[in-house]
């Protein structure tokens, strides 16, 4: 016996029996289009639900869609002999197909959006750490391997980087820690005049340089101008596929490209901190000589006295300061997706988190120092 649902256009009105369900979708489909070309809902007066069998909810979205959800609505709630359950069925898909369900946007609170932010941030810069510990150890292995068989050393490429990393970079690095030199004369005058201490001037100027400023200033000049440079030079040269050129080749480009550059500025950031330590006195010495009435023999015997310890601990702090900045320049590289867009991105977070680790492991050094009476 076929149990499959119709519509029966009656005198009286619209009688609706049989299944309503899935099963017998398509030919309920093709029914209730054909009713409502012909006739359409709204000409139906009388509408018997007595003969309606088994019920799903692709026949009840389709009752809706010939009755209308308010007429159909109203149907159930007066069907004296309609069962609970397919009353319940009826009145949710009415109720969803009346009302669509649409997700509620809520816009979150401003804590939570700037603890969101933070875990986000918290997350990205473990992230860059995880990878930037993976890519050391990468250039430490390819270092010693290298180390030991003179053929592979790259001495044209170091010469190259050295020049354009160390050479190129001596008169901007002078004249910031000349000038960073007078400032720091001018403002400890200021303050020791107060105590009638300004001799002591010479050992600020001279602690200040020896220990800090000359090596500081120097690094976050080369995480400005070099880390940026690393990073376009080898993201042009991703952007241009050279980089898996020379994989192709079977070449290493940590061996080629990297070592070169973190050799180069282990050689030229000590060489510049010790430039910068001498321009920066050299400024202090010009203020003293011309504003605080000490001479020249004064200043340097004074000089004289600080013991050696402080420029070695100043001293000490460049390899490292290197050896970071040159690793993240060249990580950012690597990370280029190719567009130029990506280049500049990657070029701006190399000397952000250059100029960062600097003053990060400054900082550390100056604890570790302290604690240790250097």
């Amino acid at each position: 016996m076929d149990r499959a649902g119709r519509l029966d256009d009656r005198p009286g009105g619209l009688h609706i029996a049989g299944d309503w369900t899935l099963a017998h979708y398509a030919k309920l489909r093709n029914q209730v289009d054909a009713f409502k070309a012909q006739a359409g809902k709204n000409a139906v007066l009388n509408i018997d639900l007595g003969g309606l069998n088994t019920l799903d909810t692709a026949g009840a979205a389709l009752l809706v869609e010939l009755l209308g959800a308010e007429n159909l609505a109203r149907l159930t709630r007066e069907a004296p002999g309609l069962p609970p359950a397919r009353q319940a069925l009826l009145d949710t898909v009415i109720r969803a197909m009346a009302e669509p369900l649409t997700p509620e946007s809520h816009a979150p609170s401003p804590l939570v959006a700037f603890l969101a932010r933070t875990g986000e941030g918290v997350e990205a810069f473990l992230r860059q750490q995880r990878l930037l510990l993976g890519f050391i150890g990468l250039i430490l292995s390819s270092l010693i391997t290298t180390l030991w068989r003179p053929g592979r050393w790259r001495i044209t490429a170091l010469v190259a980087q050295i020049h354009q990393t160390g050479l190129n970079a001596v008169g901007i690095v002078a004249l910031l820690t000349f000038l960073v030199g007078a400032v720091v004369a001018f403002l400890g005058a200021t303050v020791l005049q107060n105590f009638g201490a300004t001799i002591y001037t010479v050992d600020l100027i001279a602690f200040s340089f020896l220990r800090e400023f000359g090596v500081l200033l120097a690094a976050i000049l080369l995480a400005g101008r070099t880390a940026s440079a690393f990073t376009a030079q080898i993201g042009s040269m991703k952007a241009n596929e050279e980089i898996d050129a020379l994989r192709a080749l079977g070449l290493s480009t940590v061996e080629l490209l990297v070592l070169p550059r973190v050799l180069a500025l282990l050689v030229t950031l000590p060489i510049l901190a010790f430039i910068g330590m001498l321009s920066g006195i050299v400024g202090g010495a010009l203020v003293c000589l011309l504003v605080l009435d000490i001479s020249a023999l004064q200043f340097v015997t004074i000089l004289q006295g600080v013991p050696l310890k402080h420029f070695l601990v100043g001293l000490s702090k460049a390899p490292v300061f290197a050896f970071f900045i040159a690793a993240i320049g060249c990580l950012e590289g690597f990370k280029v997706s190719g567009s130029a867009q990506s280049v500049g991105e990657h070029t701006t977070s190399s000397v952000v988190q250059s100029i960062f680790m600097v003053i990060l492991l400054d900082a550390i050094a100056a604890l570790f120092f302290m604690e240790m009476g250097w």
